[in-house]
């Protein structure tokens, strides 16, 4: 069916989904009625393949609306994108969430020349229960398997006040819980000022917002956990007990082939100091399985880091080769080799849901409702835990549960 008002598809990241919540209401305040936004992706090859794949199909499903394509594989390949004949326009990573480049679609510039992070404009639609904040973009850091810093630009940090009002807005829209995102999350701060770092905006937000709303942060780099940060993590009940870390592998020599900064004794051990302080807290990780020289020594030492760190919710990648980027220089290993290793990886993020799920089982929580459907009403714990259950219940509710049975990667319940 033909839209006719704008839409947007997301790919990828939370900091996608944040600009994509916002990107039609952009174009609808710009006059452009019919169109449908795709904010596409580009951390892997598969990720552009399906970026491709969904402006493909989301102008069959939309025949008569205008096709704007934005996005890091966008930023990465204009042309390529601009000339796909699905694609009315494209648009740059640095210009998508600036009202005048939407009253007049121009080419994609050089992202590198964005110097500050504006705030944001307000999303199109209500928020039904849990809401995208954007408070950090750009990368400085240069892992050798990553394109997406050339996709983003510098890292650059947005004013506290202006997190803080963005906030504030998302809350008078119907937020319970707001997600802080960002391309390097905890990286936040330099570009501000020297003494400034994500615990700034935290403790700002903390204050602000009414005691009800919870705070969850997406992907974070352990190397850059500060003092101030761990202490807000561990002690204040308003950030979700759930953290996903940048891991990428488990051994150090890959780590240092990575550029990663961080050990894997380094890691466990913050793993373990959060624990020791937070017992409920619950980690999740990216896995990369068949990075270029990754021997099966090295591959089991990432499998052993998985208890380690006592991970259960899994993104496991399959290295794939991105040009431009040092790793693909890299002696490869084979295509099926790779594959083998995420299969396993994969099976053994099952199982490690798995145990966590059991260990839930009969023990009464919190859930926050995210969509209701055919009579069914899906939401999450505050650890993340996908939660399944039935009731006269609307997004956005919070209410206490009773988890009877594992259902799949989710727990059915019974309301209290």
């Amino acid at each position: 069916m033909t839209k006719t008002s704008p839409s947007s598809v997301s790919l990828g990241c939370r900091l996608n989904a944040y600009e994509s919540e916002r990107m039609a209401g952009l174009a609808q305040n710009a006059g452009h009625s019919q169109v449908v936004v795709v904010n596409t992706c580009a951390v892997t090859g598969e990720a552009v393949r399906q970026s491709r794949q969904a402006i493909r199909k989301a102008k069959k499903a939309n025949p008569d609306a205008d096709i704007v394509a934005t996005g890091c594989a966008v930023q990465l390949d204009p042309q390529g994108f601009e000339n796909m004949p699905e694609v009315t326009s494209v648009l740059g990573n640095a210009e998508k969430l600036q009202p005048q480049a939407w009253a007049k679609l121009a080419p994609v510039q050089d992202v590198f020349a964005a110097k500050n992070l504006p705030k944001g404009p307000a999303p199109l639609e209500p928020v039904q229960a849990r809401a995208h904040l954007e408070v950090q973009n750009g990368c400085d850091h240069r892992c050798t398997f990553c394109i997406i810093p050339f996709g983003r630009g510098q890292a650059r940090s947005k004013m506290v006040q202006d997190i803080v009002e963005e906030a504030q807005i998302l809350v008078d829209r119907g937020a319970k819980e707001i997600v802080l995102t960002g391309v390097d999350l905890t990286s936040y701060g330099p570009d501000l000022g020297s003494s400034v770092s994500l615990s700034d905006p935290i403790s700002a937000l903390l204050k602000a917002l009414p005691p009800f709303i919870r705070l969850r942060l997406s992907s974070i780099d352990g190397a850059e956990v500060d003092d101030q940060l761990f202490s807000l993590i561990v002690n204040e009940a308003r950030i979700a007990p759930h953290l996903h870390l940048s891991l990428q592998a488990g051994d150090n020599m890959i780590l240092k082939r990575m550029k990663r900064r961080h050990t894997r004794e380094e890691a466990i051990a913050l793993c373990q100091r959060l624990k020791a302080q937070r017992p409920e807290i619950v980690f999740g990780a990216d896995i990369i399985a068949g990075f270029p020289t990754e021997t099966e020594a090295m591959f089991q030492n990432s499998l052993n880091l998985v208890a380690e760190c006592e991970l259960t919710f899994l993104h496991v990648f399959p290295y794939s080769p991105r040009t431009g980027t040092p790793a693909a220089l890299m002696p490869q290993v084979e295509r099926a080799v790779i594959k083998d290793r995420a299969t396993r990886l994969r099976q053994l993020a099952d199982d490690r849901l798995a145990q966590h799920l059991h260990s839930k089982l009969c023990q009464t929580d919190e859930m926050l409702v995210e969509q209701v459907k055919n009579g069914q009403v899906f939401g999450r714990l505050a650890d993340f835990t996908e939660v399944v259950t039935q009731g006269p219940f609307t997004a956005g509710d919070v209410f206490l549960i009773h988890p009877t049975e594992i259902d799949g990667h989710r727990l059915r319940a019974h309301p209290v």
